[in-house]
């Protein structure tokens, strides 16, 4: 099979072809038909996260199909259509397992970080932490679902009763929770980089009802905030635009250092918390809920051979959405295209 390798931080993947993996005891292998970039990838690839396995292949957000089972795996059928999440593998066993608290395990592996990942034809996964994929998802509209979607979904859960909602860093997980916020009533304000209008007016069209640069302040004051951005100078100033009782929700796995504020931001019980990682529960709610809002995801599209590329588009934050790799797609130019009725090209 072709693969994009990362030997050693800092430096650009390399094509390679590699033996077909074979899957172990309670695995699957699947067929990647579409894998999304995350700015988790990025942080891997640029040495942020400092414990990959190397060689690595990276990629967490894998849209596929069964095609072939380890001894043991009976839960899917070849042909079946699955996703393939960040959290691979927990050890059930540690007090965060047996407490419904698998996000925290101390001994999870997780996909293109301590597994090798979907940047390739083919992946195995634990079938037990696969997820079926909703219907009506064309495999490269899917793929973000997996990351942007289930870290967004997490993070607006922990925000609470948040009716009056800010987003900061609208990318791939930002224009899919906005769309879940509006769908439940809520009133979304989105938070660009200063002077980036074209971001401003792609958040309007997925659904806020403001947008600006974080050098601006939002019209109304806000019941919670959602961080995407690996930003740490955000933090204080989204407390500052949060009332009393409001929360700040960190959904990013790697941000920069977090300036000292004073007491008064936090004060009046505002809170500011993390999201790691992901559940299966998350996951099972998030994919069943996605198609009744529907979520739509936007995405832009690029061959396997091509995700050095991508990686630098969304490492300049010149990605709209979602960069999904196909690599079915050879060596063709990148495409911009809509990935199925719920995916819209940009």
């Amino acid at each position: 099979m072709r693969a994009m390798v990362l030997h050693a931080p800092r430096q650009p993947l390399q094509d390679e072809e590699r033996p077909l993996p074979v899957p172990g005891p309670g695995e699957v292998l699947v067929r990647v038909e579409a894998c999304a970039i995350c700015r988790t990838d990025l942080h891997v690839v640029d040495g942020e996260l400092t414990e990959p396995k190397l060689p690595l292949i990276p990629g967490h957000e894998i849209a596929g199909e069964i095609a072939g089972a380890g001894p043991g795996a009976r839960r899917f059928q070849p042909g079946d259509r699955v996703g393939v999440p960040w959290l691979g593998r927990t050890c059930g066993r540690c007090p965060y397992c047996q407490s419904g608290r698998e996000n925290l395990c101390t001994e999870a592996q997780f996909t293109g970080y301590t597994r090798d990942g979907g940047f390739a034809e083919y992946a195995v996964a634990d079938e037990r932490f696969c997820f079926p994929l909703p219907a009506g998802y064309a495999p490269a509209a899917a793929a973000p679902l997996l990351c942007a979607g289930l870290i967004g979904y997490r993070s607006l859960r922990k925000a609470g009763y948040a009716p009056r909602l800010g987003i900061y860093g609208y990318g791939a997980a930002a224009h899919i929770v906005a769309q879940v916020a509006r769908h439940e009533c809520r009133r979304v304000f989105a938070f660009t980089r200063p002077g980036d209008k074209a971001g401003q007016a792609f958040a309007k069209s997925v659904g806020a009802a403001w947008a600006g640069g974080t050098d601006e302040d939002p019209p109304e004051q806000l019941d919670a905030a959602l961080l995407f951005a690996p930003a740490g100078e955000l933090v204080p100033l989204a407390l500052r635009h949060v009332g009393k009782g409001g929360k700040v929700v960190c959904g990013g796995i790697h941000m920069s250092e977090i300036p000292a504020f004073s007491y008064d931001l936090l004060w009046g019980e505002r809170s500011v918390c993390s999201v790691a990682n992901l559940t299966r529960r998350d996951g099972m709610e998030f994919l069943a809920l996605a198609p009744r809002v529907p979520v739509q995801t936007t995405v832009r599209t690029f061959p396997l051979a091509e995700a050095n590329d991508a990686l630098e588009l969304l490492r300049s934050g010149r990605i709209k959405g979602a960069a999904v790799l196909l690599p079915g797609a050879g060596a063709a130019p990148p495409r911009r295209e809509a990935a199925g009725r719920q995916a819209v090209a940009v």
